[in-house]
Parts: C-alpha cells; structure tokens; sequence
C-alpha cells in the first residue's frame, strides 16, 4: 500500500487487531521512506443485493437506512444496543444468503418485522402498523391477539401493559424532511380499501 503522506511505494504492517466481532481487521502501517505512520481498516466485501422499491426504483442496500428503521421501531424501548446491533447484523447476513441480485424492499421489511419479534413485540408492532397500513384499532387488535397466540413473550412484558399507539405518519414524514440521512428501505403496504368490516 502506498503512503498517503509521501506517496512511497512501500509500506510495512507493524501490528494488526481483530474487532471483537471479527468483523473487521485494524492494521498500523509503517512507511519506509519516510516513517510516518497510519491506520487502516480491513473488511471482507460481499455484494448485497439492489433493493427494489415498490415503484420499481432501485437503490444500494445502505445498512444506515436499515439501522434507521430499528431504532425507529425501538425508540424509547428497553433494547440494548449491542442487541440492536445484532439484529441488524442479523438481516444483513440474511440478505447475504439469498444470493440474489435484487431483491423487493418489503421483503427486508419481513426480516426486521422478524427479528423485532425476537427483541420486543412492543416494537414490532410499532414497525407493523405502519409496514402494514393499519387503517384503525382494531387492525392493532389483530395483531396483538396474534402476536400474544403465536408467542407468549418469554422475559418481555405482556403487550397489553403497554400503550400503543399509532404513528402519525404524516408528522414522520415531516419530521424525515428535517433529518438527514433518516430515510428507511422500507415501503408501508398498500392502503386497504375503507369499508365495513366482515363478521
């Protein structure tokens, strides 16, 4: 590796560390010619699949954007955040092993809506109502009921104990306006038509 301080050809490796995850590789460089020295970081390259909005515009996968939906989804909740860290991880390795090109954003959608389950049903449900477009309460009913009939919620608090309540998304939308960088890969799901419900 060249120099960044002189441009010599040649640099020497004079100590090398691993993250804690093994992850990542930090190597201290030496220079030759001129002694300065500097860091670099190593990480292995994998190519992960262009995400396909529901418009059928196609961006980068952006692990920022998929950060952004968790802690959107856990905001106020009592998640630590090596946790946190861990589900993302958790999806990207996920998008990894699809061995796809491309793949559609709701999709995403459904491994955070799947690891949320695992971290608290609290913010799964928050990440649903909006995924989902739930259009009242008894849409949050529904998914309660299930949620509680599908897992009990082993070490979280039961879902009723806890108020929850729907996301204006028309403030969130105003409010991503004014935050850089917050946009989220996930599209909410078609609007449902209004009507009576079915008995």
């Amino acid at each position: 590796m060249h120099c960044p301080f002189c441009q010599h050809v040649d640099t020497r490796v004079i100590d090398s560390r691993v993250s804690d995850d093994g992850a990542t590789i930090r190597r201290r460089r030496e220079c030759e010619a001129c002694g300065e020295r500097f860091s670099t970081l190593e990480t292995v390259e994998l190519k992960l699949p262009v995400i396909i909005k529901s418009d059928g515009r196609r961006e980068n996968f952006d692990a920022r954007k998929l950060r952004v939906g968790f802690d959107r989804a856990l905001q106020k909740r009592p998640v630590a955040e090596e946790q946190i860290e861990a589900a993302v991880r958790a999806v990207v390795h996920q998008l990894r092993m699809t061995t796809e090109r491309e793949i559609g954003s709701r999709r995403v959608g459904e491994f955070v809506m799947a690891e949320l389950r695992k971290l608290d049903h609290v913010a799964y449900v928050r990440f649903a109502s909006v995924y989902r477009s739930f259009e009242d309460v008894a849409d949050f009913r529904d998914e309660l009921d299930r949620l509680e009939r599908d897992l009990p919620g082993e070490g979280q608090l039961p879902l009723l104990s806890a108020e929850v309540v729907p996301i204006d998304k028309h403030a969130e939308r105003h409010a991503d306006k004014k935050k850089k960088g917050s946009e989220s890969f996930f599209d909410p799901a078609p609007r449902r038509p209004t009507g009576p419900r079915e008995k």
